[in-house]
Formats: structure tokens, sequence, C-alpha cells
């Protein structure tokens, strides 16, 4: 169902619930992984100018893409808040950045107006099932949410994902996705993305999959470029704030 079919509004102003998730941040890593302090003042949490977040912006809109700047978490929360009708079906990928926003946390509290499919999915405890669950529900959402390992001054957005359910959703399957990133993540280009990607991002998925799973690291199975969208259905925030990984 796309946002056209849904007839309820939006919700109103809500507060931005406090994120619970300190333990699996950036800066919790660098407490619980000494090893990853070489990567503590990386190009990569640095923040860019003005200038190129507006470059940005336009070179993304050239390319389809929907484009909100926003100044900090809590415009990020409302403005998200703000772009999805009540009655929605939402599913998420996991998301540090989701989770610093305050977003996980609202559809947590099911305090919200819309169908919680990840809510859904994890409350199935066979794993053959919810499995199904993830295929068959979680990427044909109305709104799929998420966020990207990089974001192109060239316009492209970039991720990746070890078991393939965040980048079906987000290539095809939601009828539409909202992507939440600092502006940390605004890269030259798409090799740079990769790199990004790669270099950075994956030894702090690696240190959560650890804190979270009991696994010893994370793969990068799928690595995903989206260079174009149509007719606005990927949603891009961008905030002025160092989120996420």
């Amino acid at each position: 169902m796309t946002a056209a079919h849904l007839s309820t509004s939006a919700p109103a102003h809500v507060e931005r619930p406090k994120s619970t998730f300190d333990e699996v941040t950036w800066k919790a890593f660098l407490t619980h992984e000494p090893e990853l302090n070489a990567l503590a003042d990386s190009k990569y949490r640095h923040l860019p100018n003005d200038d190129t977040v507006e470059k940005t912006k336009k070179t993304l809109e050239a390319r389809g893409f929907k484009v909100h700047v926003v100044n900090n978490k809590d415009e990020a929360f409302q403005k998200v808040v703000s772009l999805i009708p009540a009655g929605s079906t939402i599913n998420t990928a996991h998301s540090t950045t989701l989770e610093e926003v305050g977003i996980t946390n609202y559809l947590i509290s099911e305090t919200h107006p819309w169908q919680n499919i990840r809510g859904t999915i994890i409350a199935e405890k066979d794993p053959v099932k919810q499995g199904e669950l993830r295929r068959k529900l979680g990427t044909t959402v109305d709104y799929f949410l998420t966020s990207m390992t990089a974001v192109t001054e060239t316009g492209e957005i970039a991720h990746g994902d070890q078991t393939g359910t965040k980048v079906g959703g987000v290539a095809y399957g939601a009828g539409n996705v909202i992507v939440v990133a600092g502006t940390n993540k605004i890269v030259k280009d798409e090799a740079e993305a990769f790199a990004r990607t790669k270099d950075f991002c994956l030894p702090f998925v690696s240190a959560y999959s650890r804190r979270a799973f009991k696994i010893k690291e994370a793969f990068m199975t799928n690595y995903e470029v989206l260079r174009a969208t149509h007719n606005g259905r990927i949603q891009v925030v961008l905030v002025k704030e160092v989120l996420g990984f």
C-alpha cells in the first residue's frame, strides 16, 4: 500500500523517546573494544560544511530522492513521524541511527498509530517461521525505515547487509522507504562509499554482533547502491549531527 492509498493523517507532534541503547553505540564500543580506537578520529565521523550538505541534497533530488535536511535528532524524529500516515504498516532494519533518534523506542512503545510489523516478526520465536515473516511481510510494508552506511555528494545512497532482509525492502519490496542519516555519512563518491562501509562501518557492526548476538563478526554478504528512485519513493532525512557508525 502506498501513501496515496492511506486516508488517515500522520500523528501530531509527539515527545521523542530517549534512547535506551547506550551499550551499543559508537562511543560504547570504543570502551568495550579498545582496538576500535584506531577509528576514533576517522574522517568518517566528521561533519561536512553546509555547502556540501546542500550540494548533496540537490544531487539526490536530481536523481528522484525526496530529501529533508534537519538540524538535530529532535527534528529528525518529528520529521519521520510526520511522513508516515496513521494505519501504515512499518518495518525497520536494525539501525543505531534510528535508536539514537528515538524511532526504535517509539515503535517498541506501541503508542504510535502504525502497524509495527517488526514487532510481529520478533514475537515469532520459531526461526523458520520468523524467517518466512521477514521474507513475506518484512520487505513488503508500506514504510520501511532504515539508515545507510554512506550518502554521496554525487547523489547515491549505499549500505551493506548480511541477510538480505534490508536490501530487498529498500530496493523494491516496500511501498515507501525512509532513510535517516547523519551528515557524517556524506562522502565524495561511490568508491568512498564502499570504503566507508567496509573499513569503518563493518568493524563497528561486528562489535554490535558480538555484543547483541555473541557472534564473532559480521559479514557484508550484500552491498547495495541506489543511484536513483522514482516518484519520491525513497525519502532521505539528513541530520546535521554525528549519528550511527
